[in-house]
């Protein structure tokens, strides 16, 4: 499912006209990469819960060698 596929189910279940529809769902996903990036969770019930985890590095490797 695509950011446009949100947009027009939005559009199709609430009414609302598409480009305020695409609006809505760019601003919830650019306030979802804000709240991320500070290093807070972002808890949806009965979707989920989405956070960004620190893991170390792993070693590299050339895949044609």
């Amino acid at each position: 499912m695509t950011k446009a596929d949100l947009a027009e189910r939005l559009y199709e279940k609430v009414g609302l006209p598409k480009k305020e529809a695409a609006d809505m769902v760019e601003i919830l996903f650019e306030s979802m990469k804000s709240i991320l990036a500070e290093g807070e969770s972002i808890k949806i019930s009965g979707f989920g819960t989405f956070l960004v985890r620190k893991k170390s590095a792993r070693r590299g490797r050339n895949p044609k060698t």
